[in-house]
């Protein structure tokens, strides 16, 4: 397994993958070494995260090998169908896996998505429009939201 350190706008972010994909991202709450030379095997995911924080891209084409249940894999594939700049709701996520009443397995396997940013379970809000749970801390949820927002905030001043 290969392992690489980046620096983003949110913190240093840990990569993990081989020739099989990419198998792990996330974000660190702690100051890390930068890699200096990134294993051929994460370049890619590397230069499509750097395009996503500068704003250039929006969707991955990056090989995935993220290990879970079928279940599991059930809800990142369908987080993975949710459009750049658009939200769902956990109860309608659970709807569109076909069981209402799988709300907190659906959310359960939402916060085990191990390819942060990449398969985008920050688009997953409360019913209510609310942030509601993230493995990486709201804070980084709601300027995830914002990046991604067609919408942008103008400063007054």
């Amino acid at each position: 397994m290969k392992t690489c350190i980046i620096k983003s706008p949110l913190g240093f972010t840990k990569i993990l993958g081989n020739e099989d994909g990419i198998t792990s991202v996330t974000v660190l709450n702690s100051e890390e070494k930068v890699t200096d030379i990134i294993p051929i095997e994460l370049e890619d995911c590397v230069i499509q995260l750097n395009q996503y924080f500068e704003g250039t891209r929006k969707a991955f084409n990056i090989k995935l090998n993220p290990t879970g249940t079928d279940f599991q894999k059930r809800v990142w594939k369908q987080l993975d169908q949710i459009p750049f700049g658009k939200t769902i709701s956990y109860l309608e996520l659970s709807k569109e896996l076909g069981d209402v009443k799988a709300i907190r397995a659906v959310a359960n396997a939402n916060g085990k998505n191990p390819l942060w940013i990449i398969i985008p379970c920050h688009r997953v809000i409360g019913s209510d429009g609310s942030l509601t749970g993230y493995a990486g801390g709201l804070h980084r949820k709601q300027w995830l939201l914002e990046h991604e927002s067609p919408y942008k905030q103008q400063s007054l001043f």
